[in-house]
């Protein structure tokens, strides 16, 4: 009997990806209930199986298979192959950068089309990534545009938490000129439909954080929640939502956890991702809301200075497509 196939992309060539892809298809990290393909180079994954003892659990394929099977993992090749002397382990070009591309490009064109039901991606190197000629900021931008969207957020799962940010990567004083109504709307409301649609919850409890420590106490300790985040969950309230908040950082998260919300939508990068990574190290996942098609991601860079030498985590990678595989099911 078939199962639902998931593209998983290789990521840059000189990272931790073709060693984590190959330790979830050979150390029984896989669910039963899904398939992968594989998209990436071959002759990779051979030199990351030799460096690191792994066995190459993964059949190659000139199409995706018609009728895939519970737990297999087939390996499709895309682009040119890499010659010697285009990449190694630890280090990255625009060589790398140009297969990345083209291996996005496959995995979501692929989900467009039905052929798989979710992508997931391994890291990716954004250096290699615009040397070769892609203008993206990073993964999530370049899906966004591959699949004209432009209301997207992303949100890390880390253990029992749940976060989506209002700002990202942005240095901290930066933040209180950042956040806005709109903005903080504009994500409340992804997380809303994202928490219904993929996690099946009909009336998602979402908590908003406050920006200053006990949300500000008054106007003691900054004014940004009466002048900007309590507006914009009276908005939200107009508008038929049931935010709750703000509520201070400090204490939210516990609260989160102990089950008392669905969901956090967080002001700014650290306020948000401690948790995460304090309750979900090692599988951490993102999952990228407002995109047509199902996209998680491992939670974590290439790490380029432990590639090929065997030691990588594979777990966060398992629990990327964990989630994808849950997600499917709740939207089949």
């Amino acid at each position: 009997m078939s199962t639902p196939l998931l593209a998983i992309t290789m990521g840059d060539p000189g990272g931790i990806g073709p060693e984590i892809i190959l330790k979830v298809a050979s150390q029984g990290l896989l669910p039963r209930e899904c398939s992968l393909l594989v998209l990436g180079d071959p002759g990779v994954f051979e030199e990351y199986s030799r460096l690191c003892s792994l066995p190459m659990e993964m059949e190659v394929v000139e199409a995706p298979p018609a009728d895939p099977q519970g737990g297999r993992t087939y390996l499709l090749p895309v682009g040119p192959p890499l010659k010697e002397g285009d990449w190694a382990p630890g280090i990255t070009n625009a060589h790398c950068g140009r297969l990345v591309g083209e291996i996005i490009e496959k995995a979501v064109a692929l989900c467009q089309e039905g052929v798989t039901k979710a992508m997931v991606t391994a890291p990716i190197n954004k250096m290699a990534l615009h040397a070769a000629g892609y203008p993206y900021p990073g993964h999530t931008e370049f899906l966004a545009r591959l699949t004209n969207t432009s209301d997207f957020a992303m949100m890390l799962i880390g253990g029992a938490i749940r976060v989506v940010l209002v700002t990202i990567h942005v240095a901290l004083s930066q933040v209180p000129q950042l956040i806005s109504k709109e903005e903080i709307r504009r994500v409340f409301k992804l997380t809303h439909r994202g928490m219904r649609e993929w996690f099946g919850i009909e009336n998602p409890r979402i908590a908003v954080a406050a920006l200053n420590p006990h949300a500000s106490e008054g106007g003691a300790f900054g004014d940004e929640e009466e002048r900007i985040i309590v507006p914009a969950i009276e908005e939200l309230r107009r508008e038929g939502f049931s935010p709750h908040g703000p509520h201070p950082a400090d204490t939210l998260f516990y609260r989160h956890k102990q089950g008392e919300f669905d969901a956090v939508v967080a002001m700014y990068h650290d306020q948000g991702l401690i948790p995460v990574k304090l309750d979900g190290f090692d599988t951490g996942v993102n999952l990228t809301l407002g995109l047509p098609i199902i996209r998680t991601s491992v939670d974590h860079g290439t790490a380029f200075e432990i590639a090929g030498k065997g030691v990588a985590n594979p777990n966060s990678l398992a629990a990327a497509i964990r989630t994808a595989v849950e997600i499917g099911q709740r939207t089949s």
